[in-house]
């Protein structure tokens, strides 16, 4: 009798459409991928990565431009049974030094023109693979596989085995590698693709990045699971996304895309009408943001919540029987997920108090690579992981994440939430956006800065936007200084880069 096999790409193969010649991935130069195409690809990718002949759970460290060839990598290495690790196109040599050292990948793949660089560091640090792989069907890589076998066993592995590992953007101190399973990943697409109710016909826009979780597990993961085609953009651009709705069903984003696509003078229920999903999520969705969206397209951008360890968590429902979304938070947990809000010791608050977000689940990972210290440190005894969020729930089970515990700011003794102010600023006429920040006080230990950024055509004042505050708002909650920029700091993510703005400003008070 055959081994059950957990492998998530056996998962994801099993739901390839019967007509493996019809359109997987389409690109937006035009090129079409069949299913077959994936089959045929990933096998001969899987075959090279066995002829290489690596130890069990080797790693396979990827830092190449987005592309269909990258996603058939990623999609091999789960094949062959190794351990993917996506790294974002923007580390540079010191970033890339540090986590070839650290998770000591066998191969090595990046882009052509970084290959005189990373190749230096990869050799030096031990790696005894390095590959090119550019994102116009070039390099090393593709030039090795085209000699292989276009059929492959998928390797056997179980839900426990190392499928991928991610680093966390390291905001405080160095990044640590979350582990994440065949199991963990596998358990969340299942969960996505019947709470988001995917539909036979459904088109995904892919226009995210594949190195983060967001477009690399919950996007891919959500489509091929689905056997849905996917209209492959390599980069965002608003204006190619909103050309391409009409022949789309799902379209998934970070904040800052919704934002820039309510630029365009082309986005109108017309052009929406065919589709029947926009997900948000890697950062907070402002509540103005939802609106707009909702006035222009008729539609209800549904925000979920999740992170490198642990992929989604919670959402907001998509079928109306599940109840309906609310702007401002991320919805109730997943089913099979626990979330709780716990006071500082240990206690559960009651509805609408803040409290430090625990979570579990088939999801939640395995650990951080090569760091048991800090693993058990995140976790409870009671085996629940703290995700380092504050958050509260309301009387319907909706949770809304307030901020991060490292962004609290402990001011003469008093607890500010960022995330509260900042709400208050962004409802101020003529704000598009802000961000608050704790930087050092000799009186108040710690106290707010606000940094905002006006609207075109607005002018603001400092000084008068703390006055604002202050008539709706506690003393200790007020901001000692209120900063007007032309835009905040944020990753590729999206998220704003508030260690940025705290070593920009810290020495505002001292």
């Amino acid at each position: 009798m055959q081994a059950k096999n957990d492998n998530l790409f056996a998962a994801l193969r099993a739901a390839f459409p019967d007509d493996l010649d019809s359109v997987a991935v389409e690109t937006d130069a035009g090129l079409a991928y069949s299913w077959r195409d994936l089959e045929r690809a990933t096998a001969m990718m899987a075959n090279l990565l066995d002829a290489l002949a690596l130890p069990a759970g080797a790693r396979v460290a990827v830092q190449v431009e987005k592309s269909v060839e990258a996603m058939v990598l990623y999609l091999a290495t789960l094949r062959a049974g190794y351990v993917f690790l996506p790294l974002n196109t923007a580390y540079q040599s010191a970033e890339i030094e540090y986590f070839i050292g650290n998770a000591e990948p066998v191969v090595v793949v990046c882009s052509p023109k970084n290959f005189g660089w990373v190749s230096k560091i990869a050799f030096q640090a031990g790696t005894r693979h390095v590959f090119t792989l550019g994102d116009d069907r070039t390099g090393s890589l593709l030039e090795r596989a085209a000699h292989c076998s276009d059929q492959h066993q998928v390797a056997l592995r179980g839900e426990d085995d190392l499928a991928a590992i991610l680093y966390t953007s390291g905001t405080t101190g160095r990044s640590k590698g979350a582990m994440l399973t065949h199991g963990n990943l596998l358990s969340n697409a299942r969960v996505l693709k019947d709470y988001w109710n995917w539909q036979p016909g459904d088109v995904l826009i892919h226009a995210l990045p594949i190195f983060h979780v967001h477009g690399l597990f919950v996007a891919l993961h959500g489509a091929l699971i689905n056997g849905s085609r996917m209209i492959w953009l390599d980069k965002f651009d608003p204006q190619r996304v909103v050309a391409r709705l009409p022949e789309a069903t799902v379209f998934m984003g970070v904040p800052t895309l919704y934002v820039r696509m309510l630029g365009e003078p082309g986005l109108h229920r017309e052009a929406a009408r065919h589709m029947r999903l926009f997900i948000s999520g890697s950062a907070p969705l402002l509540i103005e943001t939802f609106r707009d969206w909702q006035d222009r397209t008729g539609h209800t951008i549904l925000e979920r919540y999740g992170m490198s360890e642990t992929v989604m968590l919670t959402s907001n429902p998509c079928r109306p029987k599940d109840g309906e979304r609310v702007g401002g938070t991320v919805g109730p947990a997943l089913p099979g997920v626990g979330v709780r809000v716990l006071d500082d010791a240990g206690a559960p608050v009651p509805v609408g108090e803040i409290g430090g977000v625990q979570v579990r689940g088939p999801n939640v990972f395995k650990g951080y690579w090569r760091m048991p210290e800090k693993t058990k440190e995140e976790f409870t005894a009671d085996g629940w992981f703290k995700t380092g969020d504050v958050g509260r729930f309301d009387n319907k089970g909706y949770l809304t994440i307030v901020g991060r515990s490292k962004d609290l700011i402990i001011s003469g003794g008093y607890n500010v939430y960022p995330a509260e102010i900042e709400a208050y600023l962004n409802e101020i006429p003529g704000v598009s956006e802000s961000a608050l920040v704790g930087v050092p006080h000799p009186d108040f230990g710690e106290v707010g800065v606000a940094v905002v950024v006006a609207k075109p055509g607005a002018t603001l004042d400092g000084e008068a936007l703390i006055a604002t505050l202050k008539a709706q708002l506690a003393n200790f909650k007020i901001p000692k200084r209120c900063f007007v920029v032309a835009d905040l700091p944020r990753n590729t993510m999206g998220k704003v880069q508030k260690n940025l703005l705290r070593e920009q400003y810290k020495g505002e008070f001292v």
